[in-house]
């Protein structure tokens, strides 16, 4: 059996628009794995999937169907206890690879052994930058972001320091914390690091995972030069206020389970009503959209 260079693993939820076009995108030039967790989807993803012809070229794939949806996370973790590669691959399924995507990727992580993981420039629907890049949340980046003040002046770096609004997205560098999206590990960076916390089961794994490589003191490089279309929120938006408020949770769990400094009782105090404000007031914005978009329908 030939040595496997790289494992792709994608995690798929309701991805039957998506899955094809995903699949398709995927070229690499040396041996390579696909490895499929479906979290019990309940539209045509699975049967898609039995029979994509996508799916048929990459001859070593595997497909698991979960009973029921284990969340991103333990998803995550069953694909990366199959993982054979040197390198593993984060996909989403509602990704569109460039042709030399792949290749690239793997030839810097070749000739740099220092860095731990990769991320590509992701790219809108429309060819725009997505903002795909953040540094680490901490209590007072999330409180400026509260104010809305750095949307308003999001060259500001002072107090953009989270979303990072003014990352040039033309450069080489070394960041904290890039989507998940579609993001290239060593893999046995990750068995090091036990793989995600399954606390996170949606939201801030990949927040997580980062910040637990950083502790280590692994570097993970941004490459302006590869390529990958993502349309945001395929998977997540089909269930919107949930997901808000399980953002909102997850973004708190993060902050409490990397806390330092001042007690975290006291930076609850302020930050769980303001956390539980932000979220009804987002809902409440999502469903008058709905409303308003029936209506001129």
């Amino acid at each position: 059996m030939p040595e496997i260079k790289l494992s792709i693993l994608i995690v798929t939820y309701n991805s039957a628009t998506d899955i094809e076009p995903c699949l398709n995108s995927i070229q690499f030039a040396g041996e390579y794995e696909l490895i499929i967790v479906d979290n019990c989807s309940q539209d045509q993803t699975r049967e898609i999937l039995r029979n994509s012809p996508a799916l048929a070229r990459h001859h070593r794939h595997q497909l698991i169907f979960n009973p029921k949806n284990y969340g991103y996370a333990r998803a995550n973790n069953q694909g990366l206890a199959l993982a054979r590669g040197e390198y593993l691959l984060l996909l989403n399924p509602d990704t569109v690879l460039t042709p030399d995507a792949l290749n690239l990727t793997v030839q810097f992580l070749d000739e740099n052994p220092d860095v731990a993981a990769v991320a590509p420039r992701l790219l809108n629907p429309d060819r725009t930058n997505q903002l795909s890049v953040r540094s680490f949340p901490t209590f007072s980046s999330v409180l400026w972001e509260m104010t809305g003040i750095p949307r308003l002046f999001p060259k500001f770096k002072q107090i953009g320091t989270w979303r990072l609004r003014y990352f040039d997205h033309e450069q080489f560098q070394y960041i904290q914390q890039p989507m998940a999206s579609c993001l290239m590990f060593r893999r046995s960076i990750l068995i090091a690091l036990n793989g995600f916390d399954e606390h996170f089961p949606i939201y801030y794994n990949d927040v997580d995972l980062c910040y637990r490589l950083f502790l280590l003191g692994g570097k993970i490089a941004y490459l302006p030069w590869v390529k990958v279309v993502h349309k945001l929120g395929a998977s997540t938006g089909q269930i919107k206020p949930k997901m808000i408020y399980e953002n909102h949770r997850s973004l708190f769990r993060f902050l409490k389970k990397h806390n330092t400094g001042l007690p975290f009782f006291f930076k609850a105090l302020i930050l769980l009503p303001l956390l539980e404000i932000s979220a009804l007031c987002r809902v409440i914005i999502y469903r008058l959209k709905n409303r308003l978009t029936v209506k001129r329908a």
